[in-house]
This record gives C-alpha cells, structure tokens and sequence, in this order.
C-alpha cells in the first residue's frame, strides 16, 4: 500500500510543476509563440487599435465636459450679470427717479400728468 501512496503521490507532484512551469513560461513569454503573433496579426492590429481609439475618445470626452463646465459656468455669471445691469436700468427709468434727476439738474421739463390727446377727424 505505502508502495501505491508513494506512486500516486508522484503522480500528483509532476502536475503541480507542469501548472507552475506554465506560469513561469507565461510570465516569461516562452508559451506565446511567434508563430501565434504571425497568424493572429491582423486582430491584433485590430485590437490595438480599438484600444487606442477609445482612449481617445475618453480623452476627448473629458476635454469636452471641462470646457462645457467651464461654458455653464461663464453662463451663470453673464446672467447674473444681465440681471444686475437690467435691474440698475429699471431704477433708471423709474418716473420718481427721472423726477429726482431733473430737479437735481435744474432742467425745465415737466411730466404730463395725463396721457396726451388724439384727434380723431371724422
């Protein structure tokens, strides 16, 4: 029986350094052979190059979001902008605020205090 152990136990140990001796092959690149290279170039080239082109176009995309952040951003503030100035004309054009600046000015105009008449021709 120990005779039968020993003999399945050798049979084990050569499996185990067959898996390990693949890895040490893969890892040194003995298992891929040129031949693998030559008749696989094409999708390889293939592969590389879809590769290459979704980096790129990651890279695009992120440029495109920085610059349309930075737009929304410039948006904001040009409307908030617009609001301030819209709301410093609207003070402007006030009738009491037109009134305050004519007596400040001394200028002989005044406002009608009611609308001006039509004439109608009949």
């Amino acid at each position: 029986m120990t005779a039968r152990k020993k003999k399945k136990s050798a049979e084990n140990k050569p499996a185990e350094k067959k898996g390990y001796s693949f890895l040490n092959e893969l890892r040194y690149g003995r298992s891929i052979s040129v031949e693998f290279f030559k008749n696989n170039a094409w999708l390889l080239i293939i592969i590389v190059v879809a590769v290459i082109a979704l980096i790129g176009l990651r890279y695009k995309t992120k440029t495109k979001m920085a610059e349309i952040k930075k737009l929304n951003t410039e948006l904001t503030r040009a409307e908030s902008l617009k609001l301030q100035e819209k709301s410093a004309y609207m003070s402007l054009i006030r009738e009491t605020e037109m009134r305050r600046m004519v007596r400040e000015r001394g200028l002989p105009l005044e406002f009608q205090e009611q609308p001006p008449y039509e004439i109608i021709d009949e």
